[in-house]
């Protein structure tokens, strides 16, 4: 298995390199909350609060259908899970973007429920269910209301995590209500150099609606190398650089994640 998954490795460092080299002018498209997301929910009586900081240093540079271009957009979103009980959460997102001739605005906010196998089922991966449902202003995306359906596999095997998140979205209200699922996974393998340092690459993608896959050149297809710091069992810290492989692709963004938890829960006293 741990050469199968050296292999794998090699294959994603030579996609890297050929999504670079593809890389054409990019087309809109919304870059708010750049994740793989692990089958774990948060735990009961805790509150996750992160902040997602994403840059777009070459992206879109015109506006299309009214649609503010991506190039030099600053992304930041706030992300607020509750756990529930040992099987789920809820967390609900607000996105602004910071640009030159568009100052500092509010994007939208989205809400997403997720349920998990518990670990009581011992079952040999990781499994979860998000839903998340939500608006965007049009001059940031003109599908203004969208819903996502969102399975969750992962797996720790030694030194090596992966996870897989074959999403599913459709447009609510927009230009593409009258399409069908669109097929949007996302990927991640990483490798424990020491203990607190992981590092690997995240893949992102939207094939489009699953009647009819898009044409290559129409598809989402980004590629990240991430870094991911376990420095304390209350900190989330990943980051990460991106490069798009499709015309329909910003060509580079810059992504970074930094999280911390807030446990509600009753504190023994000390002795």
């Amino acid at each position: 298995m741990d050469i199968q998954l050296r292999t794998f490795a090699l294959r994603l460092c030579l996609l890297a390199a050929l999504l670079a080299s593809l890389a054409g002018a990019a087309s809109a498209q919304g870059n708010y909350e750049i994740q793989v997301y692990g089958a774990d929910t948060v735990e009961a009586r805790t509150t996750m609060v992160e902040v997602h900081s994403n840059f777009t240093p070459v992206g879109q540079k015109a506006t299309i259908n009214g649609v503010y271009p991506t190039n030099h957009q600053q992304h930041e979103t706030l992300e607020l899970t509750q756990g529930i009980n040992d099987w789920s959460e809820v967390g609900f997102y607000v996105f602004t973007s910071l640009q030159d001739g568009h100052g500092y605005q509010w994007v939208g906010d989205h809400l997403r429920p997720r349920v998990r196998v518990p670990t009581a089922w011992h079952w040999p991966v990781g499994v979860s269910l998000s839903t998340e449902i939500g608006y965007q202003r049009a001059v940031y995306s003109p599908d203004t209301w969208t819903w996502e359906i969102r399975p969750i596999v992962d797996k720790q095997l030694g030194r090596w995590y992966m996870a897989f998140n074959p999403a599913l979205e459709r447009t609510l209200h927009g230009p593409d209500v009258t399409k069908g699922l669109d097929f949007a996974p996302a990927a991640k393998i990483g490798y424990d150099f020491t203990k607190k340092i992981n590092a690997g690459f995240e893949y992102y993608a939207d094939y489009g609606d699953l009647r009819a896959i898009d044409a290559l050149h129409d598809q989402q297809q980004q590629l990240f190398l991430v870094t991911d710091l376990n420095v304390s069992p209350k900190w989330e810290i990943n980051f990460g650089v991106g490069v798009g492989g499709t015309s329909a692709t910003d060509h580079i963004l810059v992504k970074g994640i930094l999280g911390r938890h807030f446990s509600w829960g009753h504190q023994p006293p000390a002795e």
